[in-house]
């Protein structure tokens, strides 16, 4: 993983409000088990919190106010855009959301 100025362990970035330091936005049936798959486990292997909906999202939960939920606690997000991203309505809600909390 490409080193950055500010890690997990860094006090700028731990001090920031939020429960998990990433959140995930891509479409799943694009992307799921490969490219994020991948990500995800390199994130978390270097002790990033990171939100990634069916490893995080608990049984049950209504989806919608759960995703906006884990933006909002989200210290920042990695989108992964695919062919199909923008044929998601979840994944255009999730941008907007990352817009008004940018």
């Amino acid at each position: 993983m490409a080193s950055s100025s500010c890690s997990p362990s860094d006090p700028a970035f731990s001090s920031k409000v939020g429960k998990y330091h990433v959140f995930l936005s891509f479409r799943g049936e694009d992307t799921r088990k490969t490219f994020v798959d991948h990500l995800y486990t390199a994130l978390v292997q270097n002790g990033i919190y990171t939100y990634k909906d069916d490893e995080t999202l608990p049984r049950g939960d209504s989806i919608g106010p759960s995703l906006m939920n884990a933006i909002e606690e989200s210290q920042i997000a990695v989108i992964v855009f695919s062919k199909n991203y923008a044929n998601s309505t979840w994944c255009l809600d999730e941008l907007e959301v990352h817009k008004i909390w940018a």
